[in-house]
């Protein structure tokens, strides 16, 4: 194990709690961007921040056209960025949609996204992932309760929590069909998950992850010191949160999707090293090595 790694994960027979002591939640301050240091305090206790409503209506209509576009994009067909439902061969997930889409490409750059990563990470910041997750109605299946840390850190090698993300709604997000659930302050504890992990993982983890789940003793804990918020909303409306969130989402059997456009923002002093409990790095698409600062 490497001395510089303040997170070890899937190397103990037993999980492990480790309070986050190093990384800050929030590095930059209130002259440093969008954000209001109420907004920002929120941030470091809660580890989240809600915006009721983060595009214009003509923004939205775009963003929704585009979305739809990718889902029926001739020129994906087959692509590993592609994810599909493992029961009903719906597209899952699109990743990498910043490169794919010159609209997203633009949108992301606005100071009312690139502006408030920068000022929570105190940093000029990169895209480390990007997907449209579609969680189709009749069958959209959920993801599972997870730190999306965890996984960076082991099979991206994400050296430190200087990472922030966005999900934005494009369809209205309901408590039945699927939204997204965070344990607010789970941020504050870094849950040392079991089990190696295998050659290519990504490739069964994108449609169930089952590698780098905690275990429910854990989840138990930090469920009953924490509480669970559950995040709903109309399309438009969006959240940013921390690396370590602990958060998950339930399936979706209702007959309405649930559509989000999820940008993962890296800190460019916290680049990439060599996987801390991998093999070898996941693609491109999933944990960026090509970066390029955000203007």
């Amino acid at each position: 194990m490497s001395p510089t790694d303040l997170y070890p994960t899937r190397r103990f027979d037993e999980p492990r709690l480790i309070y986050r002591t190093e990384d800050p939640a929030v590095w930059g301050g209130a002259a440093d961007g969008p954000l209001t240091q109420r907004h920002l305090d929120g941030h470091t206790q809660h580890g989240f921040t809600p915006v009721e409503q983060l595009l214009t209506p003509s923004e939205l209509a775009a963003a929704q056209n585009e979305i739809e576009q990718l889902l029926h994009d001739p020129s994906l067909a087959g692509d590993e960025r592609v994810v599909r439902e493992r029961t009903t061969d719906e597209v899952r997930s699109v990743f990498d949609v910043h490169k794919i889409s010159p609209f997203f490409a633009a949108l992301i750059r606005d100071e009312r996204i690139a502006g408030v990563a920068r000022q929570i990470l105190g940093s000029d910041v990169y895209v480390h992932q990007s997907r449209i997750n579609y969680k189709p109605g009749f069958g959209g299946a959920p993801f599972e309760w997870h730190s999306d840390f965890e996984t960076w850190h082991a099979e991206d090698g994400m050296p430190r929590m200087r990472a922030v993300s966005l999900s934005l709604a494009m369809t209205e997000n309901y408590h039945f069909n699927g939204s997204l659930m965070i344990m607010p302050g789970s941020h504050q504890t870094f849950v040392s998950c079991i089990g190696e992990t295998p050659a290519d993982n990504h490739k069964a983890s994108l449609v169930k992850q089952e590698i780098g789940t905690p275990d429910q003793a854990s989840l138990r804990l930090l469920a009953d010191k924490y509480g669970i918020h559950q995040f709903t909303g109309p399309a438009g409306s969006a959240v940013w949160f921390d690396s370590n969130c602990m958060h998950g989402s339930n399936g979706n059997i209702t007959p309405f999707p649930r559509s989000n456009l999820f940008i993962v923002f890296n800190a460019v002093d916290n680049s990439l090293v060599e996987p801390f409990a991998a093999d070898r790095p996941r693609p491109e698409y999933l944990g960026s090595r090509d970066w390029q600062v955000l203007n």
